[in-house]
């Protein structure tokens, strides 16, 4: 980084060193005469749109990954519920409730918690669990399926994890934000005077287009808090269906959890 400045720095000398010896033996145009303000501002109004249309990128590629993970795991969890037909009846009722309990505890503890980046450690109560039964089928046919279920739901949630947190840094949205307000700041330094209404509003448009893309950009980092955000759609149906598959044969009041995925008091 400081080389990187360090050469910009001398660039910029350089190009003011030879603006002042050199353009006179060069250039024959009087010294009052060359690029005016309005030339520049198009290179950097190009530079602008360029850095937040890459931003944007960057950003709607994490959303995309964060949707993924959600309906990933969703399908991991009702795998879990699908294998537990296959487990002894013991051992299904508890992988059942358990599921149910995750279920909850992802859409109501967690998923919150993501708006702000955060993971939540009631799912985890309910992993713990699983796993735990998990072990009394060890060695038949179904622990296979389990396992590999389980280990497929918990990548899928790590990845969600890992997507909740911005993927661009605070550092870089303020830099695009100052380079959008020198950017609005020259255009307007370049309007005439007088009969200007078209470019001023050619100009309201430009700022509020502008505007808009980093607002999306800012939005669409944060995938489970912003407006454009992932609904827990997937996994609010999973637990429907295994909420569904557990009332089959037990009562409400059996599961160990309320409806927020809480454990109940013992």
């Amino acid at each position: 980084m400081v080389l990187i400045i360090v050469v910009a720095v001398l660039a910029l000398l350089a190009g003011l060193a030879a603006n002042r010896f050199l353009r006179p033996r060069l250039v024959s145009e009087d010294d009052d005469t060359g690029m005016a303000v309005k030339d520049l501002v198009g290179p950097l109004l190009t530079l602008t749109v360029l850095l937040l249309a890459f931003v944007l990128v960057t950003a709607n590629g994490s959303y995309g990954k964060a949707e993924i993970a959600a309906r990933g795991e969703a399908r991991a969890v009702d795998q879990l519920v699908e294998s537990a037909e296959y487990a002894p009846d013991a051992q299904r009722a508890k992988i059942q409730a358990d599921t149910v309990c995750y279920a909850r505890a992802v859409r109501e503890r967690e998923w919150p918690a993501m708006a702000d980046g955060k993971g939540s450690p009631a799912p985890s109560v309910w992993s713990t669990d699983l796993r735990r039964v998990f072990r009394e089928v060890e060695g038949k046919p179904v622990f296979g399926m389990l396992v590999s279920a389980d280990h497929k739901r918990s990548e899928e949630r790590e990845e969600r994890l890992t997507q909740a947190t911005a993927s661009i840094p605070s550092a870089i949205l303020w830099f695009l934000l100052a380079t959008l307000v020198i950017t609005v700041a020259a255009l307007g330094v370049c309007l005439p005077r007088r009969n200007n209404r078209g470019q001023i509003i050619t100009l309201t448009v430009i700022t509020a287009l502008l505007t808009t893309t980093l607002c999306i950009i800012r939005d669409v980092d944060r995938p489970f808090g912003g407006i454009i955000d992932v609904d827990p759609t997937a996994i609010t149906e999973v637990q429907r269906q295994a909420t569904r598959d557990f009332l089959a044969h037990h009562k409400a009041a059996e599961l160990p959890c309320d409806d927020k995925g809480d454990r109940r008091p013992s």
